[in-house]
């Protein structure tokens, strides 16, 4: 077979696009995604970095519609920040970096008006420059990422051990493909940095994969989470996965949901009910209930938007949620007495002459006695 060389003859207007990218992110993602993703990076080289969701759409020949869709399942991917103005439209893109950097596209319009014939700028030149901070992170994050960063001579050494072996192995097994180079180091990461046993490890990719989640990002959330719980041994992954499980199946329930497991999206929403939030099951299947009777389907978005609004009410018992009822109630009612002032009397064509006035109880005896 021939060798074809590959080569670059300038070293200028490159754009940089993560390893991490392309082995974690890329495979799952759509190809229409995946260029408005690039695309966005490819506007973190120039400056000003403002530009219209009009004008993207006919650079990458898509609709808006589009542009919004592949930005708003990056925001999921927790790859990009939207941040949206009090008219609820989008006015500024956060991009997160996977390696855990910050990059900031300050100001990116959304709006046909911000991008006028004469292109103006959308911002100012002080607002519209990129700018790159660094991450903020807790304590905690710091340290697991501090511990995932493995020296290479580290890394040989592990790749040296007989457990690890079979863990690599297995883990293909499980996965059904070869690992790529992050797999192998974050099969690394969770033996050496979260101190799991192999036969834990093997539990995490067997639990994972029997809930079709081969993500190595899935996997990777659940091994931390077992870590900072405690979790070193098979059956206390077990009892944790049932606990969880068992709530998370009693939601789905709340919601109508049965015969399937929940997806990615689902599980992160519920764990942020419960771990984030830690609203007790009572709770939230109050807000499944809402959900059902409002909307007439399972709706995730909305149960959330219902959480979110009675966790900054530091809502925590049924009791709160009554009283907020009753208060809305009561503001409602004002509201509709205060919109239905007394009607004048009508002066108009049909009502111009005096009103006659019957004693009806005279008026029967009079008939009587006729």
């Amino acid at each position: 077979m021939a060798t074809i060389t590959l080569q670059n003859s300038s070293l200028m207007e490159v754009t940089i696009l993560s390893n991490t990218f392309i082995d974690n992110y890329m495979p799952e993602a759509n190809g229409e995604f995946v260029k408005v993703y690039i695309y966005l990076l490819r506007s973190l080289s120039n400056a000003p970095v403002s530009f219209s969701l009009e004008q993207m759409a006919d650079r990458l020949l898509c609709t808006e519609r589009d542009i919004l869709r592949a930005l708003k399942y990056w925001a999921k991917q927790e790859l990009i920040a939207l941040d949206f103005t009090d008219s609820n439209k989008l006015c500024g893109i956060v991009l997160l970096s996977p390696d855990g950097q910050k990059q900031t596209v300050s100001s990116v319009s959304a709006s046909r008006e911000t991008a006028s014939a004469a292109d103006q700028p959308a911002v100012s030149p002080a607002s519209a420059s990129v700018s790159v901070s660094a991450p903020e992170t807790s304590t905690d994050e710091a340290s697991v990422k501090q511990k995932q960063e493995l020296t290479p001579d580290r890394i040989r050494e592990l790749k040296q051990n007989e457990e690890i072996i079979q863990i690599l192995y297995i883990a293909e097994q499980y996965l059904g493909k070869t690992l790529t180079p992050t797999e192998s180091q974050k099969l690394l990461f969770f033996y050496d940095g979260l101190g799991l046993s192999a036969d834990l490890i093997e539990y995490l990719l067997e639990y994972c994969v029997s809930h079709n989640h081969k993500s190595i990002r899935y996997i990777e959330k659940v091994a931390i989470a077992w870590a900072e719980n405690g979790v070193t041994t098979v059956e206390q992954a077990k009892q944790s996965c049932s606990r969880y499980s068992r709530e998370y199946f009693a939601i789905l329930k709340a919601l109508g949901i049965t015969n399937r497991n929940p997806v990615e999206t689902e599980v992160t929403l519920m764990d942020t009910w419960l771990k984030t939030y830690g609203f007790s099951m009572e709770i939230i299947q109050e807000a499944c209930s809402r959900t059902v009777l409002q909307t007439g389907q399972a709706s995730f978005q909305y149960t959330d938007k219902i959480l979110e609004g009675w966790k900054k009410k530091e809502v925590r018992t049924l009791d709160d949620i009554r009283s907020l009822d009753s208060e809305h109630q009561k503001r409602r009612q004002n509201k509709k007495n205060a919109r239905k002032p007394a009607a004048p009397a009508s002066n108009n064509r049909f009502n111009n002459f005096q009103q006659r006035e019957y004693d009806f109880d005279e008026y029967e005896k009079h008939l009587l006695n006729q």
